[in-house]
């Protein structure tokens, strides 16, 4: 009668125990997550999603041997998770990172290889235009955010200005030619991270 008794106790004792066991059992959080092509132009925009992200979160694209708090470009994550970054312009191989600030230190939440292909661009107008007339011009290439299409003189440096308009707006565009006639060009100028004022492409123009 008593050994009986004891099980019965014991085996109350376990069905009782198990509710709270599972209600203890917590499920982990999802991690955050990124969404992004993993092979583009260098020196394009990178459209970049990210699911879960913890406040004051930022992207990053970094060497792949990069340590954490080392990167080529860095932009806070606005609101939404959504953001298109500027892709280096010098061809190879990188990290996309999701970061954050904790304890000090620049934490590594997420990441994803990128590789960077050759940037290339085209160009296209006239070849003679009378000074001071309109001048239909196309230019394609990696269209980041600062790259540029300008008219200027065929011995001018990089930086050099002129009429000009913005592919990453408009592939097209009609320029006013100069009212001084000359040897010029129509250049594909890149300007992005590690590539700073880079000619494309070219195109001889005469103004007549």
């Amino acid at each position: 009668m008593f050994t009986s008794t004891v099980i019965i106790l014991l085996a109350s004792s376990l069905a009782s125990a198990q509710p709270a066991r599972s209600e203890r059992a917590q499920p982990r959080p999802a991690a955050p997550a990124l969404s992004a092509s993993r092979a583009v132009m260098a020196g394009s925009m990178l459209s970049v999603s990210v699911t879960r992200p913890p406040e004051s979160a930022r992207l990053a694209i970094a060497r792949s041997d990069d340590p954490a708090a080392r990167a080529v470009v860095v932009m806070p994550l606005p609101a939404g998770g959504r953001v298109a970054l500027p892709v280096p312009g010098m061809a190879g191989t990188y990290e996309l990172r999701l970061t954050r600030d904790r304890a000090g230190a620049v934490e590594v939440l997420a990441r994803q290889p990128l590789e960077a292909a050759p940037a290339t661009a085209t160009v296209s107008t006239l070849s003679r235009v009378g000074r001071g007339a309109p001048l239909p011009a196309r230019a394609i290439g990696p269209n980041g955010e600062q790259d540029r299409v300008v008219l200027v003189r065929k011995d001018a440096p990089a930086e050099a200005s002129g009429p000009a308009f913005f592919p990453a707006e408009n592939v097209e565009a009609t320029l006013e030619a100069p009212g001084e006639p000359g040897d010029y060009e129509l250049r594909y100028v890149m300007h992005a991270p590690l590539a700073e004022h880079r000619i494309l492409a070219r195109v001889a123009v005469s103004v007549e």
